[in-house]
C-alpha cells in the first residue's frame, strides 16, 4: 500500500458522520435577551439582578445599564424596586406617561 493510500483511508474513516441533520430553530422559538429579560421584570413576583444575570449571561454593570436605557428611557416602564429578604427584587409596574403628555400637563 502507499504512501498516499494510507492517508487517504485514514482521512476517510477520521470524517465526522455528516448525515445527522442539524435541528431547525425558527425566528418563532427564539427568543432574544431583551424579550426574556422584559418576561422576568413583567412576572408579579419581579425578579433580582442575580435572576437577570443568570438569564442572560451580562455581567451586572450591563444589566443596571438595561434597566436604565432601555426599559426606563427607550420603552418607557415604570419600572419599581423593593428590597425583600435582603434582596432587591425589580419589577415593571406601568408604562410611564409619553413625554409629550408630560409637557402638556
Amino acid at each position: 500500500m502507499s504512501h498516499s493510500n494510507i492517508l487517504t483511508n485514514i482521512a476517510s474513516t477520521t470524517r465526522p458522520n455528516r448525515t445527522a441533520k442539524r435541528r431547525n430553530v425558527g425566528p418563532a422559538l427564539r427568543k432574544t435577551k431583551q424579550e426574556t429579560v422584559l418576561a422576568l421584570l413583567k412576572h408579579r413576583k419581579g425578579t433580582t439582578i442575580a435572576g437577570i444575570i443568570k438569564a442572560t449571561g451580562w455581567q451586572e454593570h450591563s444589566v443596571r445599564s438595561f434597566l436604565v436605557t432601555i426599559v426606563l428611557k427607550k420603552l418607557g416602564f415604570a419600572l419599581s424596586s423593593e428590597t425583600v429578604d435582603g434582596t432587591r427584587v425589580y419589577r415593571i409596574t406601568a408604562p410611564i406617561a409619553s413625554k409629550r403628555a408630560r409637557a402638556v400637563a
